[in-house]
Formats: structure tokens, sequence, C-alpha cells
């Protein structure tokens, strides 16, 4: 365990985090700050779009989607908001509402690579940072996607596996004999019958589920804020002195300094959010769209959705609340149930706790079980693919007895390796972002091939430059 947490502190070192959000500067100097300058015409156009139903046998926007924002909304939207505010202070939640401006021209910028460089295979399209480095940088580059689909491959059973079913045993309704067992073989055979509906059975699956636990937990949540509204202003002032230091906090809750605050917001909302990972672009790659900037607001809607919605809202459901928060000792989930419990009791908040986790858990693995089978099958062709889905629900079920601070410790150094590769091919193909945003002439290149079958004028999103004419 003293490794792992050794191997942690040194992967999300001060480096990780200036590598992130330099990058991710550098990529919103370069396509004009698109997550604000297009921010309400991307939310406009995403909800359109989100509940336009797909045609034909590929994944349409609003499964795509829903399966990106399974993976990305797990439980740490809710134990690792709690981590951060204990380990980071309430300022820890200004720096997340940073790493979410970041993270939102990161992610625009790698999922219009994704649908720009992605292949068909087998009557549906693949594509990631894997692709991205294969077919836009070249052979000589290959080494970068092999070492993203390797850690892809191992941070799909740690990340989206291991420390989503960790995160609920967590939670001590589950710690008993009695339904431990039930829990890990239940989810094991959920997650085995979802995986086996390749990407549209997940995509499906994401659409039903997605929309209604978020709901769910907006709705729990909102409710606790509104009940303490008068210590709404209280903890906004919390949040700001921790995070810029302005003096002690109200009541002297802030520990941490500003540094520690900053560590831990930034990281806890990059980890949320995987903005810089590379891993949704996998799901993202497979909708049928044909224009991979516009589609690519879809990058902006996501991670707005998961840090400045979800994360936003457990943050000041804690803060608001009035529970003790402990500083310096990493809090869970029970944190937040501590704050439900302040409105609905503790049984009801302990129910409502156990069946957001599980949701938000489950939800996880769906999503994730799709980028670690696409980065094995981009190793080992279709058989590696196959190898991976029965895996996968077994790692499920062995989760559930392994211990949440190693599993997480595992997973955070797992998704360093992911990033890096990620973030090099970004970097080297800032002029191609630049052309597919509108900043430089039109590439004749843009747009994706159209899936066999669809007719009609192509639509064009907000923010995005129009098609060029047809070459001579």
């Amino acid at each position: 365990m003293a490794f792992l947490e050794a191997l942690q502190a040194a992967a999300w070192g001060w480096p990780t985090a200036a590598a992130l959000v330099g990058v991710g500067v550098w990529l919103s100097a370069n396509t004009g700050f698109i997550q604000v300058r297009r921010f309400l015409p991307a939310m406009r156009a995403c909800l359109g779009r989100l509940f336009r139903r797909g045609e034909g046998a590929g994944t349409s926007a609003f499964e795509a989607v829903c399966t990106a924002l399974a993976g990305t909304v797990g439980t740490g939207n809710i134990a690792g908001v709690a981590i951060a505010l204990s380990m980071g202070g309430p300022g820890a939640l200004f720096w997340m509402w940073v790493s979410m401006a970041v993270g939102m021209g990161l992610k625009y910028c790698e999922i219009a690579l994704a649908l720009r460089f992605r292949e068909k295979r087998g009557g549906e399209y693949v594509g990631g940072p894997m692709y991205t480095v294969k077919n836009g940088l070249g052979p000589k580059f290959l080494p970068l996607a092999v070492v993203f689909s390797a850690a892809g491959v191992l941070a799909g059973l740690g990340v989206g596996n291991m420390t989503q079913m960790a995160g609920i045993v967590s939670l001590g309704s589950f710690q008993s004999s009695k339904t431990l067992l039930p829990l890990a073989l239940g989810m094991a055979v959920a997650v085995a019958v979802t995986c086996r509906g390749g990407a549209k059975g997940r995509g499906r699956a994401a659409a039903l589920l997605v929309p209604f636990m978020a709901g769910m937990y907006v709705l729990g949540a909102l409710a606790v804020i509104l009940t303490h509204l008068n210590a709404l202003p209280g903890a906004l002032s919390d949040i700001l002195r921790g995070a810029l230091g302005w003096g002690p906090a109200i009541g002297g809750s802030i520990g941490a300094g500003v540094s520690e605050a900053m560590r831990w917001g930034v990281r806890r909302g990059l980890v949320s959010n995987e903005a810089g990972l590379g891993s949704s672009p996998i799901a993202h790659a497979s909708a049928e769209a044909e224009d991979p900037a516009g589609y690519a607001l879809m990058g902006i809607f996501e991670v707005f959705v998961d840090t400045g919605v979800i994360c936003t809202l457990t943050g000041l459901m804690v803060l608001t609340s009035g529970v003790p928060i402990p500083q310096g000792v990493p809090a869970g989930a029970a944190l937040c149930t501590g704050a439900l419990a302040t409105v609905f009791g503790f049984r009801t908040a302990e129910i409502f706790m156990a069946l957001a986790m599980a949701l938000f858990a489950f939800s996880s693995i769906v999503g994730w079980s799709l980028y670690g089978e696409r980065c094995a099958q981009f190793l080992a062709g279709e058989r590696g693919g196959e190898v991976y889905r029965l895996v996968y629900p077994a790692v499920t079920f062995v989760s559930a007895f392994v211990s949440l601070p190693a599993v997480v410790a595992l997973g955070d150094s797992l998704n360093v390796l992911m990033m890096l590769p990620n973030l090099v091919s970004l970097v080297l193909l800032t002029p191609e972002l630049r052309r597919l945003t509108g900043k430089d002439a039109p590439s004749a290149s843009r747009r994706c091939p159209r899936p066999p079958g669809k007719a009609g004028p192509r639509r064009r999103w907000p923010g995005t430059s129009p098609p060029p004419p047809p070459q001579p």
C-alpha cells in the first residue's frame, strides 16, 4: 500500500497538473477559446441533438454522449468531491471550476480529433487517441498509441471497474456479509450482459440509466441546498477564501492552504471529468456524426454536466448542510450521506446514497468496459476484445473485496499513463485542430465519412466554419 501511495503522489504531482492545465490553455487559445465564445450555443445545440433518434445500426449522438457520461459520471462525483473537500478544504471546489473551464477545451479537441481520424470496422466506427496517433501522426508515433492502449486496458479494469465497485462497498450499507456477496454477483452479471451488446448495447443502457440517475441525484442535492439556503452565502465565501487565501474561513473551517486547495481541486476535477485522459472520445467516435468540429461541442456539454452540475451540487450540498468536514483525513460518501440526513433523516439518506452510488458505479463500469475493450482490440484484434469482455465482469466481482485506498491509488497512477500519450498527440495535431475549428483555412478532409444509406443536406453546428467547396 505504501508503494501505491508513493506512486500516486508522484504521478499526480505538480508536473502532471501543470501539463494538463498548460496543454488545455494552449489548445483553448488555438481554438479561439471555443468553450467560452460558443458555450451557450453549444448547450442549445447539444440538448436539441441529444434527443434526436439515431438511424440505422450505428450509435446515435444521444447514446454516444450517454455512454461517455456513464464512464465520466461515477462515484468520484460523490466520494471524490468529499475527498477533495476534506484534503484541500472548501477552496478545492473553486479549483474544480477552474479545471472545468480548461477541461471543456481539452475535451472538445479530443473528440474532434477522434472523429476526424476514426476507422470503420465490422459495420461500426472505432476511434480514440490510439487511432488519432495512428492515422494522424503516422507509423513513427505508433509506440504512443501502444502505450495509451496498454494503459487503457489496465485503467479500464482499475479506474473504471475496481475503483467504482470499491467505492460502493465503502458505504456501510454494503459491508455486511449478507449484502456484499449478492451485490458483487448481481453487478458482475449485469455488467456481463450489458457488455455483450457492443457499443450500441452499451449506448442503449446508458441512455436509459444516465438521465434517471443524474436527475435523481440532482434533485436530492438541490433539496439539501434549498433547505439550508441561508448557509449558501457563507459556503461561497468559504470557497473563495480557501481558494484565494483571503484570510481564515468563516468558523475557521479551512485547515488546508491555497496550495492544497489548488492541488486537490484540479486533480479531482480533471479525474472526474476525464478531460485530457482520452477515454470518452472512444465512446464519441462511434456516433453517427459527419462534422468532427461540430459534434465535438458535445465535449463542452459533457464536462459542464459532470463538473459544473454534479460535482458542484455535491460540494455545495456538503458545505451548506453544516456537517463537520474532517481536515487532512480522506472523507468519502459517508460525508454526503450526513449532508442528506440533515433533510431526509439518516435511514432515508443512507438508502438514497446507496442507490446513487450503485447507479453511478454501474454506469461508469459500463462506460469504461467499452474503453478497455476498444484498447484491447487495437492491441490484439477482435480476439483481444472477446477476452476482455470475459475478464471484465470477473474483475467487477473481485473488486467488491478489495481495499478502496489501494484501488484509488492504482487508478490515479494508470490515469497518468493514458494522459501523457494523449496530450502529446493533441499538441502535435494543433494545426489540424485549428483547421477543424475554422481558425485556419478549412481542410478538405474535415468531414467524416457519411454512413452508408444516409442522404439529405449536411447539418452544421454553431461555432464551426462552413464546409469547404468541392474540389475540381
